[in-house]
Parts: structure tokens; sequence; C-alpha cells
């Protein structure tokens, strides 16, 4: 572990370490407040998650492409646990469990980067589409079909590029990529926090209403540029300058936020609160990757695009 990850992992427990005394104080102050509640089990919940993935980063590649492809699993299972399907959806379900997933994972353990950029954009849609074809239940086909290859494409595809960092070539940061992972899904998830602390301190305009209520532009404004602060100031473990880490922070909140929105308006149309109740305090894993999910194919071939060889 280099100096800058030590140090970051520092300042990860620091922050968990002063959320807790927080959320202590504040049970305290006022017992049996649901909300409250709900905060410390978001905390307790925090620790463990950022327990798991700093652990899986120290242990290497493999361990952390194991982590998110569970994540992946969790969050597929959960979709489509919601979503409405028919006998007949046994086989592209099948494909999208079953062939997609463990498939999109084996090419991230292999570095098959050609592979891994189409594959399920191009073959998965095709082969999922065409099992329903095959399946001959015209009924809501066109819906069917592609609640599935949505729930794919988010859920896997999606969420696989963020341990895809790990096999960029960036020159000058060589065995450095673990620090550019943490950065990002740190500020992918701070991100959220900042937000909702600045929309519950001063949130009074709706951001959109209809879909997610809780959300302001206060909390969307304040929350982005303290989070582009945080980003300059992370500038360290990664390839970027303070100000580019603050561009690229940026970037992470704009497609955090507008993955939210759409796994918001997801759950609506399916009379959902919650995609599920696997994390204490937060909801179900969707909950949590509806950000990091849309959020990470930006990130990554930005990243690429710019920074890495080709």
């Amino acid at each position: 572990m280099t100096p800058q990850f030590i140090l970051t992992g520092q300042i990860l427990l620091a922050i968990l370490v002063v959320a807790s005394g927080v959320g202590f104080v504040l049970r305290l102050r006022n017992p049996g407040s649901a909300t409250i509640i709900n905060l410390n089990a978001r905390i307790n919940a925090w620790w463990i998650m950022a327990g798991v993935l700093f652990s899986a980063l120290v242990l290497g590649r493999y361990v952390t492409i194991v982590v998110f492809g569970f994540a992946s699993l969790m969050a597929l299972r959960e979709f489509l646990t919601l979503t409405p399907t028919r006998k007949s959806d046994y086989w592209p379900l099948f494909i999208a469990f079953f062939i997609a997933l463990p498939a999109q994972y084996w090419l991230l353990w292999t570095q098959w980067y050609g592979l891994f950029a189409i594959m399920i954009p191009v073959y998965i849609f095709f082969l999922i589409s065409a099992a329903s074809a095959i399946s001959q239940d015209t009924e809501d086909f066109l819906s069917r079909n592609a609640r599935i290859v949505f729930a794919v494409m988010i859920c896997v595809y999606g969420v696989s590029h963020a341990p895809a960092l790990l096999m960029l070539d960036i020159p000058n940061f060589e065995g450095h990529n673990a620090q550019l992972l943490f950065f990002f899904v740190f500020i992918v998830q701070i991100s959220d926090v900042l937000q909702y602390v600045f929309g519950k301190l001063f949130g009074k305009h709706k951001l959109v209403p209809k879909l997610s209520p809780n959300k302001t532009w206060e909390g969307l404004i304040g929350g982005g540029l303290a989070t582009m602060g945080i980003g300059a100031l992370l500038a360290f473990v990664t390839p970027f300058t303070p100000l580019q880490a603050a561009g690229m922070a940026a970037l992470i909140v704009i497609g955090g936020v507008m993955g939210g929105l759409v796994m918001s308006g997801v759950k609506r149309s399916l009379g959902a609160k919650d995609w599920g109740t696997g994390i204490a305090g937060h909801g179900g894993y969707m909950d949590r990757l509806d950000s990091l999910g849309f959020a990470a194919p930006v990130f990554f071939h930005i990243v690429r695009w710019i920074w890495a060889l080709p």
C-alpha cells in the first residue's frame, strides 16, 4: 500500500468515527426518534460497506472484481424481483443471470477490454431479445424484453465499469489504480450524503417532486459544490491535478444525480419505495448502486480517453 492510500484510509476512518459520534449524541438527545434510528442504521451500514471495499482494494484486483460481481448480482436480483415477469421470460432471465453477469466479470478478470465494452449492449441485447421472441409470448412483449435488458445494462454493465478502472494503463500512475477506484466510489457516495445534508438544511425548491420529493436544487448545488471541493482535496490519490479532480467530481455528481432520478422513476412506476432491505437504513443494494451504475461508465471512459494509454 502506498502512503497516499494509507492516508485515504485514515481519512475515511476519521469520517466514520465522527459520524458515529454524532449519531451517538443525537440518539442520547432524541431517544426513540425514527429519523435518528435510521441515521444510525445508515452509519453502521457505512462501516460495513467501507470495510468491505477497502479490504477488497487492499487484497487486490481479483478480490475487488468478485466483490463488485456480487454487488451486481444482488442488484440484478432486486431489480428483476420487483419487475413483473412471466413464465415465458425464463430464458431471457437465465441469460441475464447466468451468461451476461459472469461473462462480463470474466472479461474484467482477463482484462479483455474490447469485448467487455460491447458484449452487453451488442451481443447480450440481441441474445435476450432473440430468446424473448423464441418464447412466442407476445403479451406485453416490448416492455418485458426492455425491462430485462435495462436491468442488465444498469446492474451489470454500468456497475462493472467501476472495477474496470483497475485495468487502465495510466502513465506515471502504474500500480495505483486502486486509489482511483476508491476516489470514484467515495465521490459517488459522499455526493449522495452531502446532497441529502444540504437539502435538509437549506432545501426549499424541489428538483423533481414527482420523481424524488426529497431532492432539492439547494441540495444539488450545495452538495455538488462541496463534493467538488472534496474531490480537489483528494487529487493526491489520483492522476489528476486538483482542478481536474474537481471537474471529474462534478461529472460524477451529474452522472450520479441522473442515475438516482432515473431509478427513482423506475421505482415509482413499480410502486416501490426501496429496491430491497439488504442494507440496513439504505434499502437494497440497488439503492446504493443507482448513482454508481450511471456514473461509472462516464468516469471510466473519460479517464481512459484523456489519461490512459490506448
